[in-house]
């Protein structure tokens, strides 16, 4: 049913990187869970109007104010597809963010209400409804609903939208309350036993975490959530893939809504080929990578004297110092590494200006890091005065300089 709605309602579906394509299946699932809640809320209005079952009229009413996950949603998506303009010129996507953390502030809100009612249920018990047409009526809601948690979270993954991932929760949610009430009003009809209550608080328990949860997630990428390590990776190999890549190092990714990333690299490469070869090598990378992953990259050229033909005396003696200071640092962890070279002489003193690139999870801190390296290269020359930047390989994170802490 899902690709059969995705097929006849989305052109170039299988493009969810393209901005209108990804904002169609928003528009999609914001419409069909709209229909979906008014049709379910008319069928129990009829159902408890010509029955006279309250509990069923009233969860109808519930399902019309359940739209309101959806409209939120619609709503984020068509701000969110708005193009850039003068005043936001990386464009509106994180007004997607925003709809995502509205639904989980609602899902918390509920989680509240049906605390709040559940304890009332618990000092006062009353007698839950039950007949055949109020079975059949919240059997047909769950089946319903489950499908909509999962056609909205098969579309929140498929386009990376925490909005609908939060509003399939929403769904879920709701599936787990109906079932909930369903389960109490059988014991209860064949027991005598009076579990409506517990069984409300212990549902708001778990929407309640549900919603901090969708908070958490929804927050993390407005206020600049490290990239994912898969990715960064991915980025990596993409970089070192290119003829003449020799290394790549302060990667920085900025992520201004589903769709909108912008990065920053530094590349290294032969200082001895031609500019306009590792210009044209550079251009390709950022042409490549907007095309593939729909992301503005600014490579950063480092050139690198690789032939000793070329090579005068200051570039000879920053070649040997480089090659000293990778054994140190590779010393203490293999993944270590050193770019940025720079040797400046002040007297007796030999300043050695560098940058290393540890693992994001290395777990010393920048400090220890910046002292080992610069024990063990004091240990063998005492003449040389480190001054250390200290890397996060491939993370969103500023350098760390040896003045902020030492």
């Amino acid at each position: 049913m899902t690709n059969l709605l995705i097929r006849l309602f989305i052109k170039n579906y299988e493009n969810t990187k393209e901005a209108r394509v990804r904002a169609a299946y928003g528009n999609l699932a914001g419409w069909v869970g709209i229909v979906c809640n008014i049709l379910l809320c008319a069928f129990k209005m009829t159902i408890g109007l010509l029955s006279g079952s309250l509990s069923i009229a009233a969860d109808g009413v519930n399902n019309l104010s359940d739209a309101s996950s959806n409209i939120i949603s619609l709503i984020g998506f068509k701000l969110g597809s708005r193009p850039p303009d003068p005043e936001h010129p990386y464009g509106h996507a994180r007004y997607e963010y925003l709809a995502g953390l509205v639904v989980a502030v609602m899902i918390m809100v509920i989680g509240v209400n049906i605390g709040i009612t559940s304890i009332k249920k618990i000092r006062n018990p009353e007698e839950v409804a039950y007949s055949g047409i109020v079975v059949i009526v919240l059997v047909i809601s769950i089946l319903i609903k489950i499908w909509m948690a999962f056609f909205q979270k098969k579309i929140g993954r498929r386009i990376t939208s925490e909005t609908l991932i939060a509003t399939s929760a929403d769904s879920r949610n709701d599936v787990i309350t109906t079932s909930a009430v369903l389960i109490a009003s059988v014991a209860e009809h064949y027991t005598g036993l009076s579990l409506d209550g517990w069984m409300g608080l212990a549902v708001a328990v778990f929407i309640l975490w549900s919603g901090v949860t969708i908070v958490k997630d929804t927050l993390d990428p407005i206020l600049g959530k490290a990239p994912s390590p898969e990715f960064v990776r991915h980025i990596q190999e993409k970089i070192l893939s290119y003829e003449g890549v020799l290394g790549a190092h302060d990667l920085m990714i900025h992520d201004y809504g589903p769709g909108r990333l912008f990065a920053s690299v530094h590349v290294e490469m032969a200082a001895e080929k031609s500019p306009l070869d590792s210009h044209r090598i550079i251009d390709k990378m950022e042409k490549d990578i907007f095309e593939e992953e729909g992301m503005e990259l600014v490579i950063h050229y480092d050139p690198v004297v690789t032939s000793e033909s070329c090579w005068d005396e200051e570039e000879a003696e920053q070649f040997e110092m480089r090659n000293y200071l990778t054994r140190i640092v590779t010393q203490i962890n293999a993944d270590f590494s050193v770019h940025d070279v720079r040797i400046e002489e002040e007297g007796q003193i030999h300043k050695v200006y560098f940058d290393c690139m540890i693992p994001q999870d290395y777990p010393q801190t920048d400090r220890d890091v910046r002292h080992q390296i610069r024990d063990m290269v004091q240990s063998e020359h005492k003449e040389l005065q480190c001054v250390i930047t200290i890397d996060r390989s491939f993370v969103t994170m500023p350098h760390t300089h040896e003045d902020e802490d030492d």
